[in-house]
């Protein structure tokens, strides 16, 4: 384990549960930042700040249906002037939000929630007792009005469930232990069945984990699912739809004997990231009870799992892997309800021991470089570094975002940095593919192809930075291309250009179609100028090619003696008798390579090699036709 001994980033964000206030301070104990809430929107379960320094948080609502089981019912969005600009309720007698939130990366709000379940329904379901039982969902919803959110993907705990009690009833297995993806109905069965207290999503393995005090056990379910799927045994990147893809902590729970439950209370799971020096991807949770021993500290236990690609690697029957924690830290104190920590970039932790209103930084040898004891009970507690917070917000547009080749193109750039009274701005564009570069806010170009640009902002004052993107798509000009295969008196003709948007064709004899890839019977034979117009919004392009066509071509004038040699040749082909009126070598597209008058020989040499077709033709107009092998 690397060992380091200074702090991490500079400003530390909590809320003590049930209050009105959010605090934001830095490493030397001052208050960078406060909000301050109505009393009646006070602060539930957890606490966020994102990019654009918006504070997104649970609300204890008042007036909830269900009671008890850290209810919350709301989620609002705060920006740093203190606007509430998104304000959301998700609480009726059938449901309601409880705990902990997660904001997504793509601006939406993962929640967790309650749902009523009747005695009926539980029964029914083959739950061994005829009680109400508040089963759990989780939902993302997607911002869409001040008050207003729509609902774009949800999991319910109630979809997954097995049990071995009435063969007569839905979910009914034979053994417990061999289907670990799914939740006894019947294990420690009670009102408050499963009380989720943590969640947490892994962008790059699109996955969601969660915590459950009530079964002492982490769990690992798959994002990528539709809802649809999410409800099933099968889709998403797993192949398993909303089932269980891995679950830790308490073999018990799952009907596996002889191992005892390695959690003492859970909160808070969460994925550590990538960037870890120690411990990055694993998993991580708040132990509440720590060893379980009468006075223990809480501990944080760090485990390890066993990832098969979007799969977990387990055996029915037996405990999932690990059998122990990778590592354990074993706190200065006891949180006896929630509880969190960070395990932050350079090794460091952020502990956050709930009941006792105390934060503190710990180096990986156990030093505490930073703490701070407040008045109240936080949830959670996150450190960011100054440029999460104070950095600038970078915005990227263009003029023209479809073009046609040659044509100029504006690009526009600005950045927002709330938090700052005078931020002084820096430029730096670069691009893909045509290499641009430019220190103006707002340059020019000309991009000869599609072409993305990137603006990296520096706010100078902080030394603080943010990029934008944004792309042009550059149509080129119109091109004609075409080759025809003759089939007399049929002639397919087949378009090799595709970066038109109309084709028009003119087949010589007084016809015409705009279908990519006509065919065209002539009824007279002669020659005919066959033109391709391609039109694009940039522009128009024509390519004619001449189409010599003679009714009976594959007639032989049986009174010519008529031979070609030597075949195969290497360049020069004779033809055995007096010279011809004409002579057509074609490819085996079709395409008329040359055509020549009054001779008895040609010469192939500066053709490459393959097969061709020679058209003999006499004065009275008798044709011959032969296949050639150039091989040289």
């Amino acid at each position: 384990m690397k060992s380091f001994s200074q702090q991490w980033g500079l400003y530390t964000l909590y809320a003590p549960m049930n209050s009105t206030q959010t605090f934001l301070v830095d490493t030397l104990g001052a208050t960078f930042k406060t909000w301050t809430s109505t009393s009646s929107q006070k602060t539930g379960f957890s606490v966020y700040l994102i990019p654009g320094d918006t504070l997104v948080r649970p609300v204890s609502k008042s007036g909830n249906s269900f009671s008890g089981g850290a209810i919350t019912g709301e989620v609002q969005k705060v920006t740093w002037d203190g606007t509430v600009v998104w304000d959301y309720t998700h609480s009726t007698s059938a449901y309601c939000l409880h705990h902990d939130i997660h904001p997504m990366p793509n601006g939406n709000v993962l929640m967790t929630a309650y749902e009523s379940k009747s005695a009926t329904e539980a029964t029914n379901a083959g739950c061994s007792q005829s009680m109400t039982i508040w089963s759990e969902k989780l939902i993302e919803v997607q911002p869409t009005g001040p008050t207003t959110g729509t609902i774009v993907w949800e999991w319910h705990l109630w979809d997954h469930l097995c049990q071995n009690y009435n063969s007569s009833k839905p979910n009914y297995v034979t053994s417990i232990s061999q289907h670990p993806e799914l939740m006894n109905i019947n294990y420690n069965t009670s009102r408050d069945w499963i009380h989720m207290n943590g969640i947490d999503y892994n962008e790059i393995l699109d996955q969601i984990t969660y915590s459950s005090r009530s079964m002492n056990e982490i769990y690992v379910i798959d994002h990528s699912t539709t809802t649809a799927e999410a409800a099933s045994h099968s889709g998403g990147n797993s192949g398993h739809g909303g089932d269980f893809l891995y679950r830790w902590g308490n073999p018990a729970a799952y009907g596996v004997t002889g191992t005892a439950a390695n959690w003492d209370v859970v909160h808070d799971a969460h994925w550590i990231s990538s960037d870890n020096p120690d411990y990055p991807d694993y998993l991580c949770g708040f132990n509440n009870g720590g060893t379980g021993a009468s006075g223990a500290k809480s501990t944080i236990d760090i485990i390890q799992p066993p990832y098969d690609g979007a799969n977990y690697t387990y055996t029915p029957g037996q405990a999932m892997l690990p059998a122990t924690y990778a590592y354990r830290y074993t706190s200065t104190k006891t949180s006896s309800s929630n509880g969190a920590s960070q395990q932050l970039p350079n090794g460091n932790m952020l502990v956050c021991i709930s009941t006792s209103g105390y934060i503190y930084e710990i180096s990986p040898n156990g030093t505490i470089l930073w703490d701070k004891t407040i008045t109240g009970q936080p949830a959670n507690a996150l450190r960011y570094d100054k440029c999460y917070v104070r950095g600038p917000m970078a915005s990227a547009a263009i003029s023209l975002g479809t073009i046609c080749e040659g044509e100029q193109i504006t690009l526009n750039s600005s950045a927002e940095s709330v938090t700052e009274t005078s931020p002084t701005y820096t430029y730096n564009w670069t691009s893909t593919a045509t290499g641009f570069t430019s220190t103006s806010q707002n340059p020019t170009d000309n991009p000869a192809s599609s072409t993305t640009y990137i603006v990296t902002i520096t706010n100078t004052e902080i030394g603080c930075s943010d990029t934008a993107e944004v792309s042009v798509i550059v149509n080129p000009a119109a091109t004609a291309d075409f080759s025809f295969i003759q089939n007399n008196p049929t002639v397919d003709f087949t378009n090799l250009s595709m970066n038109a948007t109309t084709y028009n064709w003119d087949f010589g004899d007084g016809n015409t179609t705009s279908i990519t890839n006509p065919s065209h019977t002539y009824a007279v034979n002669g020659s005919y100028n066959v033109e391709l117009t391609a039109t694009n919004d940039c522009s128009s392009d024509n390519m004619t090619l001449l189409v010599d066509l003679i009714t009976g071509i594959n007639k032989i004038d049986t009174d010519n003696d008529w031979s070609i040699y030597p075949n195969p040749t290497n360049g020069m082909i004779r033809f055995g008798n007096l010279p011809l009126n004409k002579v057509i070598l074609t490819n085996s597209l079709g395409t008329v390579l040359e055509t020549e008058y009054n001779v008895d020989a040609m010469d192939l040499s500066g053709y490459p090699d393959g097969i061709y077709y020679l058209s003999l033709i006499s004065e009275n107009g008798s044709v011959s036709n032969h296949k050639v092998i150039v091989q040289k």
